[in-house]
């Protein structure tokens, strides 16, 4: 691929904001080749226009952006990052929230289609926020899948008395906690 400096190339950043979705996530289209991209002799990437135009016609109903909201509400920002990317790359548009009030704001501006939701945070913890988001909205409105480090025999009791639709223990497979994100909000 030829690389010429014109307006039918686009920078990463610009190219995340053409398909709606994050850098990282760009990156690792780039990277598992799912988007084309060349390369500079210093490393960056560049996008050309028509690729992603062609991406975007090719993705269908899994165009990214596009499909169910998940608001992912964790105080860990790394994690939030790399839940992110594996659920934009399946289609989803994901919202971030680094704690329970943020969450809960994010929730008020636009309701999502699934709530991944973290027992242990600073200030409110997620048990908290589940009681808040039912008596705000009603119990199950909107589903909620709990997840946390400290896993034991009652954590997934817990969860189902509680209210939520699943509990994934952490560190949890990715691939466990997509397919929990497809059950209850499919792409």
């Amino acid at each position: 691929m030829e690389f010429r400096d014109n307006s039918e190339w686009l920078t990463l950043g610009q190219a995340a904001r053409f398909l709606g979705v994050a850098q990282s996530t760009m990156r690792k289209w780039s990277d598992t080749g799912r988007v084309p991209a060349f390369y500079t002799p210093g490393g960056h990437r560049r996008y050309r226009r028509s690729d992603l135009e062609v991406f975007l016609e090719r993705s269908g109903p899994h165009k990214p952006g596009a499909g169910p909201l998940v608001l992912l509400v964790d105080d860990d920002e790394r994690l939030r990052e790399l839940v992110r990317v594996n659920l934009e790359f399946e289609g989803y548009k994901v919202r971030e929230a680094g704690s329970a009030q943020e969450g809960l704001l994010a929730i008020e501006e636009a309701r999502p289609d699934l709530v991944l939701l973290d027992v242990m945070m600073p200030q409110t913890d997620g048990w908290e926020m589940l009681r808040k988001i039912q008596d705000q909205y009603g119990s199950g409105a909107i589903p909620v899948v709990m997840f946390s480090g400290k896993v034991d025999g009652a954590a997934h009791a817990e969860a189902s008395t509680a209210g939520a639709h699943a509990f994934v223990g952490k560190p949890f497979d990715m691939q466990q906690l997509i397919e929990q994100t497809k059950q209850i909000a499919p792409v």
